[in-house]
């Protein structure tokens, strides 16, 4: 193990040994000193320091002190400062001295780079070891070589002379260049190429002719995009040769070249002035030989931008900025009138521009404006929209929403129009109505019925006549209800109830649009759920207060002559004496009977609330069950009989007139018998429930 580090370490040494360790770089300043300075120097003495700065410079010594033995010529002690050998100064003693030689205040500059002091004692020194020696201070100084004098071949440089940090180059005037000698210059024919977008131009030696033949070659080359221009001052002359067919450039001539064009050769005495190319490259070619003369020529040449055609119109639209002449990097903007949209290769864009490229053309074509439009309509429910001006929803199109009448209107009774606008959008000529809203009209019968007729025994009810009568099918159990909204069934409670609940949403079956029965319930329409009022509480059948339930269709129904819902009574709804009513249903058309094929409707008059209750008073009703008439009831019917609703028209209409609409003034309720004499037919009091049957429909 031991041997192995000793061999490793040997050539380690060996390798590091066989690489010389490179010269120091001259020091550009420094400081020399006696020895023991600034205690005094020892006697028999003889040091010798060798001064170097780099190449380029001169050495300046400036003593900061300087304490020797004096002495007449310095004979004893002294120190000598030399170049090359040669004695730039001996010096002894001390400033303040007789004798001796101090050197005072003033530096010392070397010729070169190089400076050596010798310092030498004796050692008869009557004021021994009492003198301190010196100390000094050297720095590199630049020398200015184009100032000093040539050597015999002549000077540094034969034209211009360029001082540097120790050293100097030579240059050239115009029109010539250096030899590889570095100090002469030569006339120059390699122009290179111009590519700053201006510059001024002449052949060798102009305004004189060359001392030799010549053949140079100048390229100005500039960015695409521009166009370089010519412009030859009027002191233009190459030997020309006069021929039959005009000047001749037979031996000298100055050629132009632009790609793809034929070349033009010049010459003669006459200048051609300002040439415009049309071309971001032109080559001169000046060519003479050594025979004649030719004075030359010289130019000044600029660069344009290249110009692009004037863009053409846009239909419904404008281009920005309008000028009379488009260059090369101008921009243009295209932007559509109000009511346009910006289209290109068939699709829209947000905005456009396009710029003038370097060849002249745009890099776009100019798109195309297009009406916009604001899409379909949004379509209107149980409604439909018609176009009053404009074509295809574009903009200014006008259209108007109508509701299908005569079973649906606008709320608020208002024509609504709107129109195409610059956003895009359909906007109202009312600021109020936003979106228009169809909504049902209620109570209004297409048909009307022109005879009175009667349930017990009455005839059947023409189509179209009772559009809002609905036959309820419950568990095999039949009732009546009214259609009050699109998706709202009213009925009676206890048609729809059954020990104290509602029944279940997949037992009741709705039928309504039709009179025949038959026909009637091949269709039947889904409840989604059944509310009975919370206040109905019926066990015994005995007490039909509060009887009154709503139910709700799992689908929306759409309004037709067939079905219409009928009115709900108004808040400040009024029940006067006498007044006739209209009530129909699918009930019995007499007491015990069978259950009618047709629907069947009776007018019957709104009987006082006394007189009724006076009826109920009789043994005769006591005995037939003892149900107690409330304010939330009202009745209907004759004191003789023979009209009145019966078993399976509960839940029905009793409907009252006014102005036109039929309005739900009772539900069927309850009654003893069935068109008997004496007895009336007693109702739910619908006026009396508005609260409940709002808050019903809105929160479910």
């Amino acid at each position: 193990m031991g041997w192995t580090f000793c061999i490793v370490l040997f050539l380690f040494v060996l390798a590091c040994g066989c690489w010389p360790l490179p010269d120091p770089e001259p020091l550009m300043h420094g400081e020399v000193q006696s020895p023991q300075y600034p205690q005094p120097y020892p006697p028999n003495l003889q040091k010798q320091w060798d001064l170097s700065v780099p190449e380029g410079y001169r050495i300046r010594i400036t003593f900061t002190h300087m304490d020797i033995e004096a002495s007449a010529g310095c004979y004893y002690d002294s120190l000598t400062v030399l170049y090359d050998g040669k004695v730039l100064g001996k010096f002894c003693g001390s400033e303040n001295s007789a004798d001796g030689h101090h050197p005072g205040n003033q530096p010392i500059l070397s010729p070169g780079n190089r400076l050596t002091l010798i310092f030498q004692t004796d050692n008869n020194n009557p004021e021994r070891h009492q003198n301190l020696g010196f100390s000094a201070h050297y720095q590199a100084l630049d020398i200015d070589e184009c100032s000093a004098p040539g050597d015999a071949s002549g000077p540094l440089c034969t034209q211009i002379c360029l001082n540097t940090l120790g050293s100097y180059i030579c240059s050239c005037h115009h029109g010539y260049e250096l030899r590889s000698d570095q100090r002469s210059c030569m006339l120059s024919c390699a122009g290179g190429i111009f590519d700053e977008p201006e510059g001024f131009l002449y052949s060798p030696g102009y305004p004189n002719s060359p001392p030799h033949a010549v053949s140079c070659q100048y390229i100005i080359s500039v960015e695409l995009g521009f166009t370089v221009s010519l412009n030859f001052s009027d002191n233009f002359h190459i030997e020309s040769v006069d021929t039959q067919q005009g000047l001749s450039c037979l031996h000298h001539w100055l050629q132009v070249t632009v790609p793809n064009r034929d070349h033009i050769k010049l010459c003669g005495a006459k200048s051609p002035g300002l040439m415009v190319t049309n071309s971001n490259t032109v080559q001169l070619d000046y060519h003479t030989d050594d025979e004649g003369l030719s004075n030359g020529w010289s130019l000044d040449y600029s660069t344009h931008r290249v110009q692009c055609p004037v863009p053409g119109n846009v239909a419904e639209g404008r281009v920005t900025p309008i000028l009379t002449e488009y260059f090369y990097r101008d921009y243009i903007f295209v932007r559509c009138d109000q009511g346009y949209k910006l289209m290109m290769e068939g699709q829209e864009i947000e905005s456009f521009s396009t710029m003038c490229q370097n060849n002249g053309q745009w890099h776009l074509p100019l798109p195309e404006c297009h009406i916009f439009d604001c899409g379909e309509p949004e379509p209107l429910l149980n409604g439909g929209v018609t176009f009053l001006s404009g074509f295809q929803n574009q903009y200014r199109s006008v259209v108007q929403y109508h509701c299908n009448e005569p079973f649906y209107s606008f709320l608020g009774a208002v024509n609504v129009s709107f129109t195409c606008e610059s956003d895009r959008k359909w906007r109202s000529n009312h600021d109020v109505v936003v979106r228009p809203t169809c909504i049902p009209v209620c109570g209004q019968p297409t048909q009307h019925l022109s005879v009175y007729q009667r349930i017990i025994g009455g005839n059947d009810a023409p189509d179209d006549t009772l559009p809002w009568q609905v036959l309820l099918s419950i568990d095999g159990g039949r009732g009546g209800g009214m259609v009050i909204a699109d998706r709202w069934i009213m009925t009676a409670a206890h048609v729809v109830g059954k020990d104290g609940n509602p029944a279940l949403n997949d037992t009741v079956r709705v039928y309504m649009g039709l009179t025949d029965v038959g026909t009637l319930m091949v269709s039947p329409v889904y409840a989604a759920s059944v509310h009975i009022h919370p206040d109905y509480n019926n066990p015994n059948h005995v007490d039909y207060n509060n009887d009154i339930a709503l139910i709700k269709l799992q689908d929306p129904i759409t309004f037709d002559s067939s079905v219409m819902p009928i009115c709900l009574p108004a808040q400040d709804a009024t029940y006067v004496t006498g007044t006739m009513g209209l009530v129909s249903g699918f009930g019995v058309t007499q007491e015990k009977g069978r259950s009618p094929k047709q629907l069947k409707y009776v007018h019957l008059p709104v009987v006082d609330q006394e007189t009724c209750s006076d009826s109920f008073t009789t043994s005769q009703q006591k005995r037939g069950g003892g149900q107690t008439l409330t304010d939330n009831m009202i009745c209907a019917g004759l004191p003789e009989g023979g009209k009145d609703s019966c078993g399976g028209d509960g839940g029905s209409a009793y409907a009252l007139k006014d102005n036109g609409r039929f309005w739900a003034a009772g539900i069927v309720s309850w009654g003893t018998g069935c068109g008997k004499q004496g007895s009336y037919g007693v109702y739910t009091r619908v006026a009396n429930y508005l609260d409940w049957i709002m808050k019903t429909m809105q929160e479910n």
